[in-house]
């Protein structure tokens, strides 16, 4: 039998796979996670409400048959608090909704619970999935923002509490958090994954997020959400031919030592046979950041409609944010959204035959301090472009601390796109 310290730290393939050969039980791995959890929520904070160890035991046993022959085979998920449950509150960062309680599951809660998931609890999300941190703090270095705004999230699995969990981004509320807690996060293209159940913030913008430790947990997430025939079946990983290094440079403000892990990167790619080629310096991802930001400001200027009702209750980003939607005018918001589907057909018109694109997924390791959430840059380009993003952790600075990549695709290149994500997340490992 598997070592009982180890069960919580398995990704969720290894756990079915370890029940599967009968090294051990569901029951052990859930312990194991309860374990973990109560050793270190107290200090890492992931969890805005969640089930004590005998109400889940008490679900577990009370459907054993069934779940014993389900996929997941009763093992426990987190989930964002802005993602609708019927079992527990929803109440999205903020104080207008405490107590907010659902009258059923979203549509990708439905799934996980039909595969034979349990709901271990809701992890904290900053205000609106917008920029107030909650309590999260994050599991490598506790004296850093764990990112956002899927902060419990992240912080949940990277830290073992469970090896799977969902969260949501607008801007870089998935890969962002990844990166700065050294997990694997993944958002599909835009449209590829329903949000019915999820809390609007900017509708045009807004996607599903997938935290795992591993990339083919990532890739049996979508799968399930997808409801494919075969979940459980796993397409094998491809070697990317051609890559496109976009330096952090192309898009803001980044760190020496995120630029020093990409160059590192880039040339363990070279020598492992893969061409690499430069996105161009020519200002489109400058110019992407600004329409993105511009999209949202919008958007959430009218999702937040009823919110902005109670003013005090309200960030003061939050409500910044707010009177620059609501100045916006809607000619120039309609602006935006065509040069983001413009920028994206530019973009991939002038790399050619590249399979994917290699940036940085933040700007550096996770800042000091839990005042704030880091700075969402990185993301915004690829994310008002709609493309499928994946965070392969596994880079480090000298300190220990996790410098997060991101793999970008083309849309609708969801599945190419993990796959080629498990070649590199290989390629890291093997250093």
């Amino acid at each position: 039998m598997a070592e009982a310290e180890a069960l919580n730290i398995l990704g969720l393939r290894q756990a079915l796979h370890a029940i599967e050969s009968g090294e051990c039980t569901a029951l052990d791995i859930i312990e194991a996670c309860f374990d973990r959890i109560e050793a270190r929520e107290p200090e890492v904070g992931a969890w805005q409400h969640r089930l004590s160890r005998e109400a889940y035991l008490q679900q577990y046993r009370r459907q054993q048959d069934a779940y014993e022959a389900s996929p997941l085979k009763g093992l426990p998920v987190g989930i964002k608090d802005i993602i609708d449950t019927a079992a527990m509150p929803t109440e999205m960062g903020s104080s207008i909704h405490t107590g907010r309680q659902p009258v059923d599951d979203a549509s990708c809660v439905a799934m996980l619970h039909d595969a034979g998931a349990i709901t271990l609890g809701k992890t904290v999300t900053t205000e609106f999935a917008y920029f107030k941190p909650g309590k999260t703090a994050n599991p490598r270095d506790l004296t850093r923002t764990p990112g956002g705004s899927s902060s419990g999230s992240a912080a949940a699995v990277a830290d073992g509490m469970v090896s799977v969990a969902l969260g949501s981004q607008t801007a870089a509320s998935v890969i962002r958090p990844a990166a700065y807690c050294g997990a694997v996060g993944f958002v599909a293209s835009r449209g590829e994954l329903s949000l019915r159940g999820v809390q609007p913030l900017a509708q045009s913008l807004d996607s599903l997020g997938l935290f795992a430790r591993r990339v083919e947990d990532i890739q049996l997430l979508r799968a399930l959400l997808l409801r494919q025939a075969q979940p459980l079946s796993l397409d094998a990983e491809i070697k990317p031919r051609r890559i496109a290094l976009c330096p952090g440079e192309r898009v803001g403000e980044t760190s020496v030592e995120m630029s020093g892990a990409l160059n590192q990167l880039a040339e363990r790619l070279q020598q492992a046979g893969v061409d690499c080629v430069q996105v161009a310096d020519d200002g489109l991802l400058e110019q992407m950041v600004e329409h993105h930001q511009r999209i949202m400001a919008y958007e959430v200027a009218r999702n937040l409609a009823y919110e902005s009702r109670f003013p005090d209750q309200l960030s003061e980003p939050l409500s910044q944010l707010i009177e620059s939607g609501l100045g916006l005018e809607h000619r120039h918001y309609l602006d935006s959204l065509l040069a983001a589907q413009t920028g994206c057909e530019q973009l991939w018109s002038h790399l050619g035959e590249v399979d994917a694109i290699l940036a940085p997924a933040a700007p550096g390791v996770a800042p000091l301090g839990q005042g704030k959430t880091g700075a969402p840059h990185m993301s915004r380009p690829w994310q008002a472009m709609g493309l499928p993003v994946i965070t392969v952790p596994g880079m480090r600075d000298d300190a220990g601390l996790p410098l997060g990549v991101q793999l970008i695709g083309r849309a609708r290149g969801d599945a190419l796109l993990l796959q080629q994500a498990l070649w590199l997340e290989s390629l890291i490992a093997a250093r």
